[in-house]
This record gives structure tokens, C-alpha cells and sequence, in this order.
């Protein structure tokens, strides 16, 4: 698929915003600048590597997929975590006037504050907690009686 501008994008249609990180693995590397050892989904342990931030956006008639936002996670020389770097993405997304119909992660950014970030938004998001997440105030999502309909919850702090 050809890369896009940012412009092109119709902000009409509707959308999802997809937000995922990647590591860029650097096994051999030694002394290579931004290299950290960084979990690895791929490798399903701590390998060196580049860590990367993805934005994409993608859309729902189309099906089409672009990036529009990426930050290179390198906590030494900015001091931001992902989940910051998670956080200004979607505050330019929605200066650049996107606006989805929900924001898709994985569970590494289910936490609280990014939960409620998307919510400052006005925006929905959906994403997989871990069995053991606090919800409804006490219970663990694993002792939670859920509905074929769904059940509403609210997720708590841990």
C-alpha cells in the first residue's frame, strides 16, 4: 500500500485509531544510540532493540489503514514514558480534527490514566484487560458474571 498524506485522510469517514508498539531488534548491536532492552512480544522475552509507538489510523468503510503519528521510545534522552508518548499522540490526533470512533490498544495501555485520557476526548476506546484487573470497585474482571448482552463496568485503580 503507497504511503499517504496526512491530508488525504477523509476525517469524515468513520474511524478507529489503532495504537500498538513495536520493538525494531537490534540483537547484534552494541553500542548503537536509542538501543535498550525492552520486552519483546515476538520474542516473548527482554531483547535490545528500538522501541517504537505506533498511531495508526483506520478506516471503517474502507478498510484502509495509515499511520499517522509514531514516537521512538527512548526514556534516556526525553524522559517519557510510553504511555506519555500514548497520551500526546491522541492529544494531535485530535488537534489535527480525527475523530474516531474508538481508540483500539492492547492491555499495556489500559491503564487508568490513559483510559481516562481517551475519555477527556470525548472518545471510547476498547481494548483486553488482564483477568486480574480491579473493576466495579472490588471485584477482579475473572469473578465478574458477564452477560451475553455485556456487562457495564467501571475499572478501578490498582
Amino acid at each position: 500500500m503507497p504511503v499517504r498524506n496526512l491530508c488525504s485522510i477523509d476525517k469524515k469517514s468513520p474511524c478507529v485509531l489503532i495504537a500498538d508498539d513495536t520493538l525494531i531488534a537490534k540483537t547484534c548491536s552494541k553500542k548503537i544510540e536509542m538501543v535498550h532492552y525492552q520486552y519483546s512480544g515476538n520474542e516473548l522475552d527482554v531483547t535490545a532493540g528500538i522501541g517504537l509507538v505506533n498511531l495508526l489510523w483506520h478506516n471503517l468503510t474502507t478498510v484502509e489503514s495509515i499511520p499517522i503519528d509514531y514516537r521512538i521510545y527512548d526514556k534516556d534522552s526525553d524522559g517519557k514514558t510510553k504511555n506519555t508518548h500514548f497520551s500526546e499522540m491522541l492529544a494531535l490526533a485530535k488537534k489535527r480534527g480525527i475523530i474516531p470512533e474508538a481508540v483500539v490498544m492492547d492491555a499495556w495501555y489500559s491503564s487508568l490514566d490513559n483510559l481516562k485520557s481517551i475519555r477527556s476526548h470525548g472518545w471510547v476506546w476498547v481494548t483486553t484487560l488482564r483477568k486480574n484487573r480491579i473493576v466495579n470497585h472490588n471485584k477482579q474482571l475473572n469473578k465478574l458474571d458477564i452477560s451475553e448482552e455485556g456487562t457495564p463496568t467501571r475499572v478501578s485503580h490498582q
